[in-house]
């Protein structure tokens, strides 16, 4: 796993609503610098970098960037108690054929 997929991932989870414009936006740049695509590992990894709402659009960035790895990222339906950026994984995953919905 790459140097800068690490750090991201030793940081934890995304940030809420509430946290300091810095740290969203270093986060942010964080994310910048992993370059397209990332490894089957790091997507997998980078799943549970999810935070508890959109952190003003970076996890919407984390998900493109996850999407960028081999797919599906996820090999089963995501429980009922995830996290609805794993049910979004999933969804798209369904939804862009590249797995079948149940």
């Amino acid at each position: 796993m790459r140097p800068e997929v690490q750090a991201f991932i030793a940081d934890g989870p995304l940030p809420d609503w509430d946290a300091s414009a810095e740290e969203i936006d270093r986060r942010g740049k964080q994310l910048t610098t992993i370059s397209r695509p990332v490894t089957g590992e790091e997507a997998r990894s980078l799943v549970a970098c999810f935070g508890p709402d959109a952190c003003y659009g970076v996890a919407w960035t984390l998900l493109h960037l996850i999407e960028t790895g081999p797919n599906p990222v996820l090999a089963a339906q995501s429980a009922p108690d995830a996290d609805e950026w794993q049910h979004r994984l999933w969804e798209r995953a369904v939804n862009g054929g590249l797995i079948p919905g149940v």
